[in-house]
């Protein structure tokens, strides 16, 4: 396994006038830049006194420099504690006291809602946008960092060149990540992930989804969160890829013209979007009645199917050889019609403590329902007596698994197994190809009145695929199923409803999709919410706040 530091280095010096990280229409950095910029922050970490293995905050939108800050304390092995740009500023403060920053880099719109009493360890507090110090508790820090181009010039009189750059690799052990998780059950963690953590991981990537200087890629998940930060961030630049970053998240107009003007070679997100897409896109063109009859013949139907396909992957730049999914199941009816257009997708599986992938597989070997393939540099195991039928707790070990939860020592406990193994809390089977489906939470499991198993995310899936359906959440009322539902407004809308059509919605609903479900998991009541669900980074509902 390759450190991901000496493949950066390596790429660093081999590809330094070109293109590395970029904001979408605005600062581009080469990774020439790049390098220099480290190299000024480890020159300024290194004149306060910044100690390896000290913890530095990023609380900020995804940006170039949001990824030359990582770098610079990541390669100074000081460790990273990198925070949702989306947390409130009192819980960034709470948790950048939890860790034990030293410094914050932060958006000056956080920092104006803050006081320097929120975070008291703090030394100095400066603005990731444009590095200008917002906060500093010491006048040496201020003048160390004013002096920092006089520093480098001191240090280099012949200039910083690829041949000065030098990445720390014997530290796989250390801790490298501190990454805060907002997760569906439980108030956020602090986990703890090493150097080999992110390595595994990024060699896994490099091995199975090859890329080089000839790529670009879109940044749309959060920096903040593992699944982005891996995937989207320290694999594809590690090779030569050059990124660009939309900063907040953005409107699907321009989310389609960045990509459409990038081209990139993959596009990494959550199925909300692609179902999202599939609804508002795919859906309506293949429902007219002149498509399904033509649809329905051999032949033609290859030849529509192609000529949707190549529209939807022109709208994309062209050049995308995976869609790659994480964080949920993608709709079984989504899914299908993805198989049918012959779309290069796959769904993958992981979680922040695993650095963050535990499961994934090539398009072109992706199981239909699965979540992929287990990895073959963790290994990952079904607690059941028969894992390939009867779903059991989903278990896992190996160099990218987390060591705990930072300061929180009952919580690392109880994450493991008597023999190491991660509780990763889901449940699932796995076929004897090492195939992983995905049953549900063992949290979010509900047990009925005649001792059936009910996984509220098959049902969900079922009543998303309803007309005007955006999603569900399904919970246990007194043994009874009842069905969250976050109605389609735009759809309602397009389609020109009249109030008592509208009104009927929640019962068609629920006749609708029990049709579709077993006599244990029927639903007895739908009821709408005003308001789409509060979601995790990974866009996973927050199913402990609906009851």
């Amino acid at each position: 396994m390759i450190h991901y530091l000496a493949q950066l280095e390596n790429t660093v010096k081999t590809y330094w006038n070109d293109k590395a990280l970029c904001n979408y229409k605005g600062e581009e950095f080469t990774f020439g830049d790049l390098a220099t910029n480290i190299e000024k922050f480890h020159i300024f970490f290194e004149k306060i006194g910044v100690k390896k293995g000290q913890k530095i905050a990023i609380c900020a939108s995804n940006s170039a420099r949001w990824a030359t800050t990582f770098l610079a304390i990541n390669t100074y092995e000081a460790v990273v504690v990198p925070l949702l740009s989306e947390f409130l500023p009192e819980n960034a403060g709470t948790l950048t006291t939890h860790s034990e920053a030293v410094l914050l880099f932060v958006d000056k719109s956080t920092w104006e809602k803050m006081t320097p009493e929120m975070v008291p360890n703090v030394r100095c507090v400066i603005d990731n946008a444009n590095y200008n110090i917002l906060f500093c508790r010491e006048d040496e820090i201020v003048e160390a960092y004013n002096s920092l181009n006089e520093a480098l010039a001191a240090k280099y009189p012949m200039g910083f060149t690829r041949e000065n750059v030098k990445f720390p690799v014997d530290n796989e052990k250390d801790l490298a990540v501190i990454n805060y998780t907002s997760g569906t059950t439980s108030a956020p963690k602090g986990v703890m992930l090493r150097y080999e953590s992110l390595s595994a991981s990024i060699d896994f990537a490099i091995r199975h989804i090859p890329a080089d200087n000839t790529n670009n890629i879109v940044s749309m998940l959060p920096m903040g969160h593992i699944y982005g930060m891996v995937f989207e961030f320290l694999y594809p630049l590690s090779c030569g890829v050059t990124v660009y970053y939309l900063g907040k998240a953005p409107a699907a107009s321009t989310l389609l013209k960045a990509v459409g003007e990038v081209k990139p070679y993959i596009v990494i997100t959550v199925p909300l979007v692609m179902e999202k897409i599939y609804k508002t896109s795919i859906k309506p063109v293949l429902s007219k009645p002149a498509m399904k009859v033509l649809t329905s013949i051999p032949g033609i139907n290859k030849i529509l199917y192609g000529v949707i396909r190549k529209k939807l992957m022109a709208t994309f730049g062209g050049n995308v050889c995976q869609f790659i999914m994480g964080g949920a199941a993608l709709n079984p009816e989504v899914e299908k019609v993805f198989r049918k257009l012959g779309l290069p997708y796959t769904v993958g599986y992981g979680m922040t403590e695993a650095a963050p992938l535990l499961a994934y597989a090539e398009p072109w070997i992706y199981v239909q329902g699965s979540c992929g393939m287990k990895l073959d540099s963790c290994d990952v195991r079904i607690d059941s007596e028969d894992p390939e039928h009867i779903a059991g707790e989903i278990q896992a070990k190996g160099r990218n698994i987390c060591s705990g939860y930072f300061n929180n020592p009952e919580a690392s406990a109880g994450a493991f197994t008597a023999d190491g193994y991660l509780h990763t809390g889901d449940l699932g089977t796995m076929d004897k190809n090492g195939n992983i489906t995905i049953r549900g939470r063992s949290k979010n499991m509900i047990l009925s009145a005649n001792g059936q198993n009910i996984y509220p995310e098959e049902v969900e899936a079922v009543i998303n695929a309803q007309d005007y359906v955006t999603e569900s959440v399904v919970v246990d009322r007194a043994t009874k199923l009842v069905a969250l539902v976050y109605l389609d407004e735009a759809a309602i809308k397009k389609a020109g409803l009249d109030d008592e059509t509208v009104s009927d919605i929640p019962e068609n609903i629920r006749k609708a999709s029990n049709k579709l479900l077993p006599s244990y998991s029927q639903i007895t009541k739908v009821e709408l919410v005003l308001e789409p669900f509060e979601k995790t980074p990974k866009m996973s509902i927050k199913r402990f706040m609906y009851k």
